[in-house]
């Protein structure tokens, strides 16, 4: 199968959308599938055995580091030289509605995956004067696909209530062979904690942003005295959060990758997500893969994969100081996080990327049968008149 994909973020740039096209399109090649993506600034020529072109972008000044592709007509021109059997958009904003057009207009099947919580996102981003306009234009570019995808019952929930139609499932998965308990580090941890390693380690990771909540990182470090905080990744709420967390045990590490990430995540004793505006998390399946409980607002696509009671404990986001009071209780009862440890990891097995993917050119496939009986004329009605 050929299969073009645009998406709104590529490597470099590290994000959940960049790590699942990642293994998203290691799997595709692995299975023999040819794969086009189209992406913003994208300084590789070729991922994976993929091809990759690259479209001109902007930056977006309310999100330092997101770049905005624009529209290319020479990507139309590539896209009908290839031929491609089915077009992707991931989380179509900018570069993805005009690949959604494209491929409408050369009458090619298409699917669109939705991963970004841009309505929470936009007032804590100093976009709230957009708000309103959101939800209709996500309805207005989805229902112009074949097919929909999103990475949890929650969003799939929200998108119909908003008619959105025919969304489906596309969780992503977890490389367990990376992230492994086997991978934790005696010598990360003195690192971290000054030479003592018997210091119980909450561990964050992923992008410091304010959609993140990270200010109730504070709380658990002085629910949790002698624990060491550590945040991995970087930001534009970095500066507020070293100035904030001051006088606290915290490391900030920035971005890590391969093996060094790995490690991070299976020397912790508890991962912590306080975000409440998470499509699915995959911080938290990377977490559980490395037999590290979890504690995390009650919200978004967080509740599949953590399950309250059994991998973790589930906080309501309002209620932040209850989050640090579960943390606290995990760090006091060894046996009960072991337990957590472990069920965590056996409820990461069961999501591997090639399974996920597998399911994935299952939906291309539908996407491709709807489309070969009458799918052009059905997504001009949707698009117009919304049946």
């Amino acid at each position: 199968m050929r299969i073009a994909l645009f998406t709104e973020v590529f490597l470099p740039k590290i994000d959940g959308i960049t790590n699942r096209l990642r293994h998203t399109i290691r799997c595709l090649r692995d299975e023999g599938h040819e794969v086009l993506v189209f992406a913003p600034d994208c300084p590789m020529r070729e991922y994976a055995g993929a091809r990759i072109e690259s479209l001109p972008a902007i930056g977006f000044p309310p999100y330092p580091g997101l770049r905005l592709g624009l529209p290319d007509p020479r990507s139309a021109w590539h896209l009908r030289r290839f031929a491609p059997h089915v077009v992707h958009a991931v989380g179509p904003a900018f570069l993805g509605v005009f690949g959604l057009v494209a491929a409408r207009a050369l009458a090619l099947p298409t699917v669109a995956s939705y991963h970004t919580d841009l309505v929470r996102y936009a007032p804590l981003h100093g976009l709230g004067w957009v708000e309103p306009a959101l939800w209709p234009a996500i309805r207005a570019v989805h229902n112009t696909a074949d097919l929909n995808l999103c990475p949890s019952r929650f969003t799939q929930r929200e998108l119909a209530e908003h008619g959105v139609r025919d969304v489906g499932l596309w969780r992503g998965g977890v490389d367990v062979e990376r992230f492994a308990p086997g991978r934790r580090s005696l010598a990360l941890r003195m690192q971290w904690t000054g030479g003592r390693p018997e210091r119980p380690v909450v561990l964050y990771a992923g992008r410091l942003s304010p959609e993140k909540g990270l200010d109730a990182f504070r709380n658990v470090l002085e629910a949790c005295p002698g624990a060491q905080g550590v945040l991995v990744g970087d930001g534009p709420s970095r500066a507020d959060l070293e100035a904030s967390l001051g006088g606290l045990d915290v490391v900030f590490t920035g971005f890590l990758r391969g093996e060094a990430l790995a490690a991070a995540f299976a020397s912790a004793d508890v991962f912590f997500m306080p975000s409440a505006t998470e499509t699915l998390g995959f911080v938290v399946l990377e977490a559980m893969a490395s037999g590290v409980p979890v504690v995390a607002a009650n919200a978004g696509g967080v509740p599949d994969l953590v399950a309250h009671g059994e991998t973790g404990w589930l906080y309501e986001p309002d209620r932040p100081l209850d989050g640090a009071r579960c943390v606290a209780e995990l760090l006091r009862e060894d046996g009960r996080r072991r337990q957590f440890a472990l069920l965590a990891r056996k409820r990461a097995l069961e999501q591997d990327w090639p399974s996920e993917t597998r399911r994935l050119v299952e939906t291309y496939r539908r996407a491709i049968c709807g489309a070969t009986s009458g799918g052009p004329l059905r997504r001009l009605h949707r698009a117009f008149v919304g049946g």
